[in-house]
């Protein structure tokens, strides 16, 4: 694929090309159609490999499936589907090209489609995909220059979890209707990592996973996270393996806002379904794969909470700067929210308005994660990888929202804004040289994807005919 070779990440738009080219080269075994429409108005394209005939080991589940038969590539006429979910998160944009090279992997090598069809869902928010312009970062700084990551209520996966069911977005909605459709007994979640290692989350075990997992970050040279601070004190079958939480358990809602069972992650449950969720560094540190125990551990986190909240108040006041200029949320000055007030100092940018919604969100949850650093139920003992995590995750948070807010500012010529760009540049440079920074190339990030997306439907696979499932 050529955008691999010239290491950048594919747009939304790019995908969608390269994906129809890959159907019209393959009529017979490739469909690509739109599965909703996002809010702005663009398609959400999946496209969909077909399954080949199945073996003698699978036949019987495939008679059972080929029961109530539907049209080539959909459940209906496959014993399995996978379903594979890019674009999540606008920031993580390797997704969308570990889906496109699995596509044709799966074209090269059918073995994994016997009685199983294949389905991408390319880019999940395509809107936030191009708010979120860095297609070829060269540093963190670079990375951070046209940052956005949307609000959890404005997150296709996140958004169930966080809004009642009449206020679900369209993007949500078209992908909980590709799981009802497909029925996935797998469903993949391709996310990214600024700066870290690799590690998976799974909503139910997949036996095995841990071996070819460590395998292949080995190979290709990706430290794996043992202590991911998204799995804090979750089941860890192997290492970077971690296992959601049941319902009632101490770690199920560590350090998330949302409640993870009600996201899109589990609604393949409905169907028996498992989902993977796959994270890979854009840039590698060697700090949060180190399993040596951690001194002290609750002064860490005291230090840690400590600087984040000295950091955001930082971001705050530059929030508060701007705030005179945005007016209320619907960027008027009446306070009504309908948009029929005056704007003598609304911002004209049409990116102003997500962006500030991302940094008040980002903000105002700054407060309660440093609270779970430093209260009761902080650890007493952690390994020197899981400070670490804890430590790139607070500083993410801070640099983040600083960076979509010099967006907005430095947009409109704002006074605030140089100041805050001293900030953002040196926020980068601290952390890629704290953690020893070291760039991962797209097509290796790719690569470890990829083989951790087979290796899971393998493993599964592997387990339900142990268990006479398959």
């Amino acid at each position: 694929m050529t955008l691999l070779r010239d290491m950048r990440y594919p747009t939304p738009q790019e995908l969608g090309l390269a994906a129809r080219a890959l159907a019209d080269e393959h009529p017979g075994e490739v469909r690509l159609r739109q599965a909703g429409t996002s809010r702005a108005g663009q398609p959400i394209w999946v496209l969909s490999v077909a399954a080949t005939a199945t073996t003698t080991a699978t036949a019987t589940a495939t008679a059972t499936a080929t029961a109530t038969a539907g049209p080539v590539g959909t459940a209906g006429g496959d014993a399995r589907s996978v379903l594979v979910v890019a674009g999540a998160h606008a920031n993580e944009p390797v997704g969308g090209a570990t889906a496109l090279s699995l596509a044709r992997r799966l074209l090269r090598d059918p073995a994994p489609r016997a009685g199983c069809g294949w389905h991408f869902l390319l880019c999940a928010d395509p809107d936030g995909a191009d708010l979120h312009r860095t297609p070829r970062p060269y540093s963190l700084l670079d990375y951070h220059r046209y940052f956005f990551r949307p609000p959890g209520p404005e997150q296709p996966e996140w958004a169930p979890s966080l809004l009642p069911a009449d206020r679900l977005p369209p993007e949500t909605l078209a992908l909980t209707a590709l799981i009802d459709e497909l029925r996935p007994v797998l469903q993949v979640s391709l996310h990214a990592t600024d700066l870290g290692g690799t590690w998976v989350q799974l909503t139910r075990d997949i036996p095995g996973l841990a071996e070819p997992f460590a395998k292949s970050a080995a190979e290709l040279r990706i430290p794996v996270e043992n202590g991911a601070s998204d799995a804090a004190g979750w089941p860890s079958p192997g290492p970077g393996i971690f296992v959601i939480p049941q319902p009632g358990s101490e770690a199920a809602g560590a350090f998330h806002p949302e409640d993870t069972r009600l996201s899109t992650w589990y609604h393949a449950h409905r169907y028996a379904g498992t989902t993977a969720i796959v994270e890979v560094p854009m840039w590698a540190s060697d700090l949060v794969d180190d399993p040596a125990p951690h001194p002290d551990p609750r002064g860490a986190l005291r230090m840690l909470a400590a600087r984040l909240t000295a950091d955001a108040a930082l971001v705050g006041a530059a929030r508060e700067r701007a705030r005179s200029r945005d007016g209320d949320r619907d960027g008027n000055e009446d306070g009504n929210g309908d948009g029929d007030g005056p704007r003598p100092g609304g911002f004209e940018n049409p990116a102003a308005a997500p962006l500030l919604r991302a940094v008040d969100w980002t903000l105002a949850l700054i407060p309660r994660i440093t609270v779970e650093w430093t209260g009761a139920g902080a650890p007493a003992e952690a390994t020197a990888a899981y400070i670490a995590s804890i430590d790139a995750f607070g500083r993410r948070l801070s640099l983040r929202a600083a960076a979509m807010l010099l967006r907005v500012l430095r947009a409109e010529g704002h006074p605030a804004a140089p100041g805050l760009d001293r900030l953002v540049t040196g926020w980068c440079e601290e952390f890629a040289a704290r953690f020893g920074a070291r760039w991962i190339p797209v097509a290796t990030q790719v690569e470890h994807q990829s083989r951790t997306v087979l290796a899971a439907y393998d493993r599964l696979v592997a387990a339900d005919r142990a268990t006479g499932r398959a």
